[in-house]
């Protein structure tokens, strides 16, 4: 296989449809090298009988943390295949760099270094977040200081050593939405990193709006299949020179077959996302008319996540799906039901959970590509009967009076 050929960032071509995007970044040199479908290179390391050489492009990439020119020298520092993912990515999201890591935790920690070494320790965050990160944030374990607040609290809650702002939209998991444009105006020069898991570059892409960086856990939508993990961010050059760097010093690489397995889910991302968005939306309008169901979240943004709040027992339902399967994790093909308080967002403090909304008759749903029909028939039959009753706290839920349900969007076209 030509490697300087697949390392070498593609040639921008003209202004394409998302959906032709998705279809061919990464791949626009194949043709070219004689091939149809991208090339796995699972090489941990690469011949060379030039060690001068070698030593000043490892001493370029010290000093720059800018992509070797020429062959690959070791698979921490970079991959042909995963190099493809970034580039795709970056397309999609209309960045000018991505890096992938290991999982989108290890991608918000490489983030989080590549700020706390340039002396920014400081980060001011919106909730709520994955639970993960709002851990990760919360307990300082990497150094870092957080300061949470509200949107509208962001300018007064910056520092001098404020490295980053960071928030989720739609929010994990109440589906919480964030005007991106205004809360880049409020962070002024310090960087807004936006989540964009939820979203997908189909729905939104945050640079547009003013965001520096997006994160991704690809495992996600990206991947789309339940097969593979990673994480990836895209961001300008300048920042993702620094993150390659840390990937480099941490370890926390992307494995080559799941680098192939991402780009090849970002031929279908649109299709996928769409898809599962209009069933999505139909569900949401049927559960928003269920008395069983107090309140239904969902973004007026669309996409395929829906967060509902039931007037039973939460615990009952997710015992009683049959084809739903009850799992964490979220965007693949098959639909996920999952309980935050008990999972996702237990590790976040219960008085900071409940504040955000993340409250215990919460329920999180990643709609699939199953027939909406089939997925109504289940989720009905799991809610169980109308005269079930409120859940007493022997289960595990306090009680609570039933509130208002949540208007729900006409359907949009994604």
């Amino acid at each position: 296989m030509d490697t300087d050929s697949s390392m070498a960032p593609p040639a921008a071509p003209r202004s394409r449809a998302l959906a032709t995007e998705a279809v061919h970044a990464g791949r626009d040199d194949l043709a070219a090298l004689g091939l149809h479908t991208p090339p796995i290179d699972l090489s941990t390391t690469y011949p060379s009988y030039d060690s001068r050489g070698e030593a000043g492009r490892i001493d370029a990439f010290a000093a720059t943390g800018a992509r070797p020119d020429g062959p690959p020298v070791y698979a921490r520092l970079d991959n042909p295949t995963t190099a493809r993912f970034e580039d795709a990515l970056a397309r999609l999201e209309g960045t000018q760099s991505a890096v992938s890591f290991a999982s989108g935790m290890a991608a918000l920690t490489a983030v989080l270094l590549v700020r706390a070494g340039a002396g920014l320790r400081h980060v001011v965050a919106v909730r709520p977040l994955y639970g993960c990160s709002d851990h990760l944030l919360g307990t300082g374990l990497l150094g870092t200081e957080v300061t949470w607040t509200d949107p509208a609290g962001i300018a007064e809650a910056i520092r001098p050593d404020t490295g980053l702002v960071i928030l989720e939209t739609p929010a994990n998991p109440t589906l919480a939405e964030i005007d991106i444009r205004a809360v880049a105006h409020s962070c002024g020069s310090v960087p807004l990193l936006v989540d964009n898991t939820f979203a997908t570059p189909v729905l939104q892409r945050p640079v547009e709006h003013g965001a520096r960086i997006v994160l991704h856990s690809a495992t996600k939508y990206l991947g789309g299949h339940g097969d593979v993990m990673g994480g990836v961010v895209a961001c300008d050059e300048e920042f993702a020179a620094g993150l390659r760097q840390v990937r480099f010093a941490t370890g926390g690489v992307l494995h080559p077959m799941a680098g192939y397995l991402l780009l090849r889910g970002l031929a279908t991302l649109p299709v996928r996302v769409r898809a599962a968005s209009a069933t999505a939306a139909e569900l949401a309008r049927r559960l928003a008319d269920d008395p069983r169901v107090a309140r239904v979240h969902y973004p007026e943004i669309g996409g395929a996540m829906v967060s509902f709040e039931v007037q039973g027992d939460p615990h009952r339902v997710i015992s009683a799906v049959r084809l739903i399967t009850p799992a964490v994790s979220l965007g693949s093909v098959d639909t996920l039901i999952q309980h935050p308080a008990s999972i996702s967002h237990r590790i976040v403090e219960e008085g900071d959970r409940q504040a955000s909304g993340v409250g215990d008759r919460l329920l999180r749903m990643s709609v699939g590509l199953e027939d909406v029909e089939d997925l109504w028939a289940d989720l009905s039959q799991a809610l169980g009967s109308d005269d079930a009753g409120p859940a007493s706290e022997a289960d595990g839920v306090s009680e609570a009076m039933p509130v208002p349900v949540t208007a729900l969007p006409e359907a949009r076209p994604v």
